[in-house]
């Protein structure tokens, strides 16, 4: 994990606002869900991303290596190793 050398303030509400550059360097739009992760004292926010990486796929997902993959692709994935 990198710093970035940002820093922002938790506001009455509970929210932070991420700065353009950030969000323009991770491709996060307007409107984009993130999803919020704990990981002991560390809060981690990631796009959310229902679906297959590789096929878009949103049935019979699992996670493999902290990605979303729907069970087919998994299963070719199995048999090219």
């Amino acid at each position: 994990m990198r710093s970035t050398g940002i820093v922002r303030m938790v506001d009455q509400l509970g929210r932070i606002v991420l700065p353009i550059e950030l969000r323009k360097s991770m491709d996060i739009k307007e409107k984009d869900p993130l999803e919020i992760f704990t990981d002991d004292d560390r809060i981690i926010l990631t796009k959310y991303h229902p679906a297959c990486v590789f096929c878009n796929n949103a049935d019979n997902i699992v996670y493999f290596n902290g990605k979303r993959i729907c069970a087919d692709c998994l299963k070719k994935i199995k048999e090219e190793f």
